[in-house]
Formats: C-alpha cells, sequence, structure tokens
C-alpha cells in the first residue's frame, strides 16, 4: 500500500490525522486506492478507525459498491415519488383543460345550468394551439436533422422529396404566415407600450405621494371614550357580514366584528348567511346567539331563495325596515377579521364631507407565506393596493370598491340603485354607478385589514356598465379615464396584449422567424415592469423569476375573464360567490 502523506500540512508520524485506508489489488503493484481523512474529522472516528484496523477489517469494494446501490435506491424513491406528484399535477391539469373547471367549480355550475361547452371552447383553442406548435417543433427538428437549411435565397432552387415540401412550407409562411403575425406583433408592441407607461406614470404618482406623505386626514376625530356617544362624532353604523358555507372562520369574523370599539347602541352587526349547508346554518345562528347573550346587537339572516347570490344577498339586507335608521354601512366577508378601532379610523373621514360616499381600508393576509401561489398573488395585490388604489384615490377620488373592508354612506348607494344583480362584480358595478353620480372616494392605505385568504376576482357585464357611462352627464374628463383607463386600457387591452404577445406571439416567433419580435419588448421592458410591481413588497425579490411566469399564466385566466365580461359569454351573465 502506498504511504500516507499529510496532505493538509500533517506530519506522518503518530499525532498526524490518519484516514481508513481502502485497498484495491491492482495488476500493477506500484498503484494503490487510500482513502484520507481530512482535518475535519472527529478523534473519536480516527480512534474507531484506528480499532477497526486492529482487528483487521477493512472496507472492500464489495462494501463500497453495497452503498452506493443503496444511495442510488434512495434516489430512485425520490424520483418515484416525484413523477407520481408530476402525474397527478397533470391529471388535474388535463381535467381542467378538458372541463373547463376545477372539481370544487362542478357543483356551482350544476347549480346555475350553465353549459359545459360555452366554458371549453376557450380551452380547446388553447388545446389546438399547443398540438399545432408541437407539429410545427417537429418538422422544425426534422428539417434541423436532415441539414435542410434553405435560406430565402435558395427556396427557388429545384429540390425534391420531402425537402421540396419543406421548401413550400416555408414560402408559404414567408408569403402568408409571417405578415399577418408581424401585423398582429407591431400592434401588441404599441399597446405593450401605452400599458407600460400608464404603470410608470402610475409608480410615479405613488412615489409623489410618498415624498409629499399625502395623507387622507379627517377633519375630526373620534373621540376615545365610546361609553358616551354624545360626547364625539359617532354616527350609527350597520355592520354586514356575507358569508356562504363558511364553516371554518365565520367565528373569528363575527368575533372580531362584535369587539369593534364603536357604542355598542350606535352600531348593528348583520350576519348574512347564505349557507346551504344545513350544520353549517346551525353552527352560525348558535355563534349569534351566543353574542347576544353577551349584549353584543347583532342579527341573523337567512335567505331560503338564494337570488343573485352575494350581490343579492346584500340587496336583501339593505331592504330591512330598521336600515333607515343607519347613516352608514360597512361591509366585511367572513374571512376578514377588522380591527377594534376600524370604525374610528374610517368614519370619521365623512364628518363635514358630505360628498364622500365610500372610505376603503387596505387589505392584509394572514396566509401570505403560506405557499409559492399565495407568495404570488400576494406581490400583485401589493401593487394593486399601494399603486393603483392609492394613486386613483388621491388624484382622482376613485377607484373600484375591493367588496369588503370598506365603509359606505347608504345615501350613495341608494343614489346609485343599490346593489344590483347583473354581474359577478358587484363592488365594481357599485363603485362606477356611485362615481357617475358624483360620489367622491377615499383610500386609507394605512389602516389595514386582515384576510385569511389571497384570491382573485375577473371582469364582467362590462357591456352593462358601458352604457351607464356613456349615457351619464357627468364631466368628459371623467369619462375618458372611466372608459380610456379603467376599463379600455386596464381591464381589456391588459389581459388582450398580455396574452397574444407573450403566450401566443412569442412561441410562434420560433417557428416563423420572419416576423420578428425586438428583444427589448421580450426582455428588458417586462423586467423592468416586473421590479416595479415587486416594489410596494420587498421581501419578495427572491420570488421574481416565478412571479414572471406566473403572470404569464393567469394572462390566460384574465383574458378569458375579459372575452367573457365584454360579449357575455358563459358565466359572466351569473353572480356567484
Amino acid at each position: 500500500m502506498a504511504p500516507w502523506s499529510g496532505l493538509w500540512g500533517g506530519k506522518a508520524g503518530g499525532d498526524a490525522y490518519r484516514g481508513t485506508p481502502v485497498v484495491v489489488k491492482m495488476e500493477n503493484p506500484n498503484w494503490s486506492i487510500s482513502e484520507i481523512s481530512s482535518p475535519e474529522d472527529d478523534d473519536e472516528d480516527i480512534l474507531a478507525a484506528a480499532g477497526r484496523r486492529k482487528g483487521g477489517r477493512t472496507k472492500n469494494a464489495k462494501q463500497i459498491r453495497w452503498v452506493l446501490l443503496l444511495k442510488a435506491h434512495r434516489a430512485a424513491g425520490c424520483l418515484a415519488s416525484l413523477a407520481s406528484a408530476a402525474v397527478a399535477l397533470g391529471g388535474a391539469a388535463r381535467r381542467r383543460v378538458a372541463a373547463g373547471r376545477t372539481d370544487a367549480e362542478a357543483g356551482v355550475v350544476a347549480a346555475t345550468g350553465e353549459s359545459p361547452v360555452v366554458r371549453s371552447r376557450f380551452y380547446a383553442f388553447i388545446k389546438a394551439f399547443l398540438v399545432v406548435s408541437l407539429l410545427l417543433l417537429a418538422v422544425e427538428v426534422a428539417a434541423y436533422f436532415n441539414g435542410w437549411n434553405l435560406a430565402a435565397s435558395a427556396l427557388a432552387l429545384p429540390v425534391i422529396g420531402l425537402e421540396s415540401l419543406y421548401a413550400s412550407w416555408l414560402r408559404f409562411r414567408a408569403t402568408y404566415v409571417a405578415p399577418g403575425i408581424q401585423f398582429l406583433t407591431d400592434a401588441c408592441v404599441v399597446l405593450f407600450l401605452i400599458q407600460s407607461a400608464d404603470r410608470l406614470i402610475q409608480c410615479l404618482g405613488c412615489f409623489y405621494i410618498h415624498i409629499k406623505r399625502i395623507k387622507p386626514k379627517p377633519k375630526s376625530l373620534a373621540l376615545p371614550d365610546v361609553e358616551d356617544p354624545d360626547a364625539g362624532y359617532y354616527p350609527m353604523v350597520l355592520v354586514q357580514i356575507p358569508m356562504c358555507n363558511e364553516k371554518e372562520v365565520y367565528q373569528q369574523s363575527i368575533a372580531a366584528v362584535c369587539n369593534l370599539d364603536w357604542p355598542k347602541s350606535n352600531f348593528l352587526v348583520q350576519v348574512l348567511d347564505d349557507s346551504d349547508d344545513p350544520l353549517t346554518q346551525t353552527l352560525i345562528r348558535e355563534e349569534v346567539a351566543k353574542w347576544q347573550q353577551q349584549g353584543a346587537r347583532i342579527v341573523y339572516r337567512h335567505r331560503v331563495l338564494r337570488d343573485g347570490y352575494k350581490a343579492g344577498n346584500l340587496k336583501s339586507a339593505m331592504s330591512c325596515s330598521y336600515v333607515k335608521d343607519y347613516e352608514f354601512v360597512a361591509i366585511f366577508d367572513a374571512d376578514f377579521q377588522p380591527h377594534p378601532d376600524f370604525l374610528k379610523r374610517t368614519v370619521p373621514h365623512f364628518k363635514d364631507n358630505n360628498e364622500l360616499g365610500l372610505v376603503q381600508a387596505r387589505w392584509s393576509f394572514v396566509n401570505k407565506d403560506e405557499n409559492l401561489l399565495t407568495r404570488l398573488q400576494y406581490i400583485n395585490l401589493c401593487f394593486h393596493f399601494e399603486v393603483e388604489q392609492q394613486v386613483n384615490g388621491v388624484f382622482l377620488n376613485f377607484f373600484g370598491f375591493n367588496g369588503t373592508a370598506g365603509v359606505w354612506r347608504i345615501k350613495a348607494l341608494e343614489d346609485s340603485g343599490g346593489w344590483m344583480e347583473r354581474t359577478t362584480v358587484e363592488d365594481m358595478d357599485i363603485a362606477v354607478r356611485a362615481h357617475l353620480h358624483g360620489w367622491k372616494f377615499i383610500f386609507l392605505n394605512d389602516v389595514e385589514e386582515a384576510a385569511a385568504s389571497v384570491a382573485f376576482w375577473s371582469n364582467a357585464a362590462i357591456q352593462a356598465l358601458f352604457t351607464d357611462i356613456i349615457k351619464c352627464k357627468i364631466a368628459f374628463w371623467k369619462k375618458a379615464n372611466l372608459i380610456f383607463l379603467f376599463f379600455l386600457l386596464r381591464k381589456l387591452i391588459l389581459p388582450f396584449y398580455s396574452f397574444t404577445l407573450f403566450c401566443i406571439i412569442l412561441p410562434m416567433t420560433m417557428f416563423v422567424p420572419e416576423a420578428e419580435l425586438p428583444d427589448w419588448v421580450v426582455c428588458y421592458i417586462p423586467a423592468l415592469m416586473s421590479l416595479l410591481n415587486i416594489l410596494p413588497s420587498p421581501k419578495s425579490f427572491p420570488f421574481i423569476i416565478p412571479y414572471l411566469l406566473f403572470e404569464n399564466t393567469m394572462s390566460v385566466t384574465k383574458f378569458n375573464a375579459m372575452i367573457s365580461g365584454l360579449f357575455q359569454l358563459g358565466s359572466a351573465i351569473l353572480s356567484g360567490w
């Protein structure tokens, strides 16, 4: 065996580190293999190795082979589990694409009577596009391996066989396919630049607000002592909690609302339960009874006919005879837990401001770090509240109502026609109609209310709102803002170009190189926009790459929602929870 040498400056004496030698016999006696220990080895390991050497036992090649086999078996097990998870995920995605809905939505579709054919048309188009892309990819790969590198100047040369067919495809592609794709590319690039400029202006407005420290301030604050309602500004407030089968969160939301720091005689809680599960109804009713026994002014309402879903639920609650005694209404979804001082920080803004119709608070999320999906959704919603809502509230006194964590002046709701069941986005619908009637909105970026979930909402019934905007007698700049910015640019153009440009044109340029897509459109501007989107949530910077993929994926859903809302297809004309 070859002598051991101290590779780390050690000596060959007894004090030096020595490893357990593994000897492999070879035909050439001048060669041997030894395992040398590192300086980090513990003294106990060295002594144990020495004891094994004294016993005459050493590791041989067969033992090493068994260790490697065990490690390979463990790695194979990990790969098998990953493969199983991938197969399950692929099966779920295949069912989603085939049916156009998740398994959880099947009951809703059955209840509304929606035709699955209508919902699956969009996903059938996606499948057809993927099949065509794979076929084109196969053709290009085959042409590459066969050496069919036909330049435009060589297309007129005589070729035979499959190469002739490929040359014909190249001529057809350059003459008929490329011009159409190039025209669509140029149009999407122009829309992309317009939308990027709008987003950049919004970010500059947000920076200006922070630099100037612009913040809505009430003219008078509610007094800290709520025992004497006559001592301060404590108007009558109606608090509504619409819910439907919220067995997991109803206790927290009811408890949070009942503990609001407001005179007990000056606010009433309405629990608007649309649950169809008898057990859930019983549990919520018992929870309401428990708080009634503790002195809270709270009532339980359940509708037998669930017409209009959430919008219908709110409309039904506002028809109660005692609502006329209240001046304001605060709305919280069942997964929200407002802070005790919520009413103290929002309601005072209404005093001596008769044009104010809505005060909207910002959301905070308790499950933002639960998984990758909630992290990515949190990035979008942070930008929505920090930039879009705040900038529109400061400079335009208008923004889309978020459906919860807001306080409405009841007179503003009544002047706007109340809650309507014509759309799935009743919050945006009522906000636009209130703005058309001259009511102003305030967004409080420093008042955060905790939400137990992160969710998305989609656009619908856009045509109905367009009609209201055109007929309404308001200033021209307000109509222009609603039509061109609020709806056309941010609700229609954004999902259209993002889906068309990055999900259709960008992949097709791989197969149609004659249609050129500038590098700055693919790389630089999207990177800049992503950085701007992620600035309101700086701790999410490590997720910027998954966020880009997430945005491309969500563009498909947003485009589908835009088409459904614009042409009132499928579920767009239905209202749902």
